[in-house]
C-alpha cells in the first residue's frame, strides 16, 4: 500500500478540520463580541459562553495544526521483516475474522482516511491498541479488551 498517499490523505482531513475550527472559531467570537449579546442583566450569560466556545475551538485548531506538523515532518518508513512496530507503521489486525487498518502516528488519533476503498484509523502510541502495538511484531497476538470482553487479535501485516 503506498503510505506517502496515506499519509497525504491525512493530512487533507486535518487541513479540511482546521479550516472548519477556524470558520467556528470566528463566527464564535464575532457572536461572543456582538451587540446583541451584551449582557442584560448579571445571569445573561450569552456573550461569556459565545467567548469559552471560541476559546475551545481555538485551542482545537491549533492542536489540529500541531498534527499537521507533525504528519508533515513524518518520513515515509519502510518496515522489514521482524520490525517491531512504531510510529509510521500501517498495521493490519485480524480479530474475529475481520481485518482492520490501522495507521500509528504522532497524533489525530481517531483520524478516519479512505485509502484503495478501505478505511485506515490513525491511533496514536498513547491509544490503549497503539500501547499494545508499539514494539509488537507480524503473528503475534494483542489481548484487547472491548465492551468489557477480551478479543484475541492477530497481527497481519506491518508495511
Amino acid at each position: 500500500m503506498n503510505k506517502s498517499a496515506i499519509i497525504k490523505k491525512i493530512r487533507e482531513k486535518l487541513v479540511g478540520e482546521l479550516e472548519a475550527y477556524f470558520r467556528a472559531a470566528q463566527f464564535s467570537r464575532a457572536e461572543a463580541t456582538h451587540e446583541s449579546n451584551k449582557a442584560e442583566n448579571k445571569y445573561d450569560t450569552r456573550g461569556l459562553e459565545a467567548s469559552y466556545l471560541a476559546r475551545g475551538q481555538s485551542k482545537q485548531a491549533a492542536e489540529v495544526e500541531t498534527a499537521i506538523a507533525e504528519f508533515e515532518k513524518l518520513g515515509v518508513r519502510k518496515f522489514a521483516d521482524g520490525d517491531p512496530i512504531a510510529v509510521g507503521a500501517l498495521v493490519e489486525l485480524e480479530h474475529g475474522g475481520e481485518s482492520s487498518l490501522y495507521f500509528l502516528g504522532p497524533r489525530a488519533g481517531g483520524t478516519e482516511v479512505l485509502h484503495d476503498k478501505k478505511e485506515i484509523l490513525v491511533i496514536t502510541p498513547q491509544s490503549p491498541l497503539g500501547e499494545q502495538l508499539v514494539g509488537k511484531k507480524i503473528g503475534e497476538t494483542l489481548q484487547l479488551k472491548v465492551g468489557g470482553e477480551v478479543r484475541v487479535t492477530k497481527i497481519l501485516s506491518l508495511e
